[in-house]
Parts: structure tokens; C-alpha cells; sequence
């Protein structure tokens, strides 16, 4: 799965798990509706007395549902072996060696400037 995917799917997670904190805040006790039997108003709202709370507990189910295939599907794309690429952290730091050796074997390589007409030819200057 690409990353952008991956991403899209991050990002859904994390609203539905907006969505679910919101909705679970909005829904109102179990002592909620004694108030409501005095004249509490909540006969008045848009769902009326009792069709709010079947809406929101109705909502809130199929949330939570998608945030357990999401939390599922995350699960599978964590675990999933990547095709490409190096099999693991050890193998990029057991290369770097070998990287190492490649660009010093290039320098050994390199013409040495040829020494000073002071010395004799066949010796070479320390550093």
C-alpha cells in the first residue's frame, strides 16, 4: 500500500475518533432523564424527548464500528512485509561499511601529486 493511502487512512482513523469523543460527550446520562420529567426542556429539542438518544446512541454504534475495520486495517498494513527496499534497520547500517570501503578504495585509486623537486624522486614526503 502506498503511503499516501496509508495516510488517508490515518487521517479518517483519527476523525472518526473526533467524531465518536464528540458524540459520546453529547449524550446525556442515565440520570440525565429525571431532570427531563420536570419540564428539563429536552421535549422541546429536534429529536424530541427520546429520539435523540437513539439517534446519537445509533450514531455513535456505527462509528465505533468503522473505527474498529479502520483500527483492523491499520493493524494489516503495519504488519505487512514491504516488497521493496532493504529488509531491515541493521541491513542500511551493515552497507554503510561497505559504502565506506567503495570511496576509499576510489581515492587509493587517484594519482598522487608527483613529490617536490627537492626530494629525490623515489621517496615521498611525510604529513
Amino acid at each position: 500500500m502506498s503511503g499516501f493511502w496509508l495516510n488517508i487512512l490515518i487521517v479518517v482513523h483519527v476523525l472518526v475518533a473526533l467524531a465518536i469523543i464528540g458524540l459520546v460527550l453529547l449524550q446525556h446520562g442515565k440520570g440525565a432523564d429525571m431532570g427531563s420529567g420536570f419540564g428539563g426542556g429536552a421535549s422541546g429539542s429536534l429529536f424530541g424527548a427520546t429520539g435523540s438518544a437513539n439517534f446519537l446512541s445509533r450514531t455513535t454504534g456505527v462509528l465505533a464500528t468503522i473505527f474498529f475495520l479502520l483500527s483492523l486495517a491499520l493493524a494489516y498494513v503495519a504488519t505487512k512485509k514491504p516488497v521493496e527496499g532493504p529488509g531491515g534497520v541493521m541491513d542500511a547500517v551493515r552497507s554503510r561499511p561497505a559504502l565506506e570501503e567503495k570511496k576509499s578504495a576510489a581515492e587509493e585509486s587517484k594519482p598522487k601529486p608527483p613529490a617536490p623537486a627537492s626530494q629525490p624522486a623515489g621517496k615521498e614526503v611525510p604529513q
